[in-house]
């Protein structure tokens, strides 16, 4: 299988990109923030929450097809959309809901919000792979290893060359 395109990027490059891409999906977050009416319940954050995590599943479906530039993950996932999304805002959002008597509000923000962001990445990654449909090497991996389902175990797929280490511990993936 060929070598991921995010390995091909240094490693000071990949920071860098991280952090001007932070930057600039900070700034949107903020700038989305300020351009709203603040409400009891803060649909700008739960807005921006689901439409990055639609957009993280593009993203992922481009650079599981092989075509993206090696720096456009740590650019545009770790960076832009990691510093439009803003899960910590939500959970201070829940908090301050639920200490301000509004327990049944904050639930119902927790949900929608979780739930939203799991289907959109869902509908993102479905989107990404029509868009952007895998390579043959990864098509051929993908029948090789029974579709959408990651067997681990007897002599199917294997990790880490089957061995991988955690904290100087051996853990074994495959048979």
């Amino acid at each position: 299988m060929p070598e991921h395109p995010a390995a091909t990027a240094s490693p000071t490059a990949a920071l860098a990109a991280a952090m001007l891409g932070g930057m600039l999906g900070a700034l949107a977050r903020w700038q989305l923030q300020e351009l709203t009416p603040s409400t009891a319940f803060d649909w700008t954050v739960l807005a921006i929450n689901v439409a990055g995590s639609a957009l993280m599943g593009v993203l992922m479906a481009w650079v599981a097809a092989g075509t993206a530039p090696a720096l456009a993950r740590p650019f545009l996932g770790v960076g832009v959309l990691g510093g439009f999304t803003t899960f910590s805002a939500y959970a201070v959002d829940v908090v301050s809901m639920v200490d301000d008597g509004r327990a049944a509000l904050a639930l119902g923000y927790l949900v929608l919000t979780v739930l939203g962001a799991l289907l959109a990445v869902i509908g993102g990654t479905l989107a990404g792979e029509r868009w952007w449909p895998r390579s043959a090497a990864s098509e051929a991996d993908k029948r090789k290893f029974g579709g959408n389902k990651r067997k681990f175990g007897g002599n199917k797929r294997k990790l880490g060359g089957n061995k991988r280490k955690f904290g100087g511990n051996e853990r074994r993936f495959g048979g």
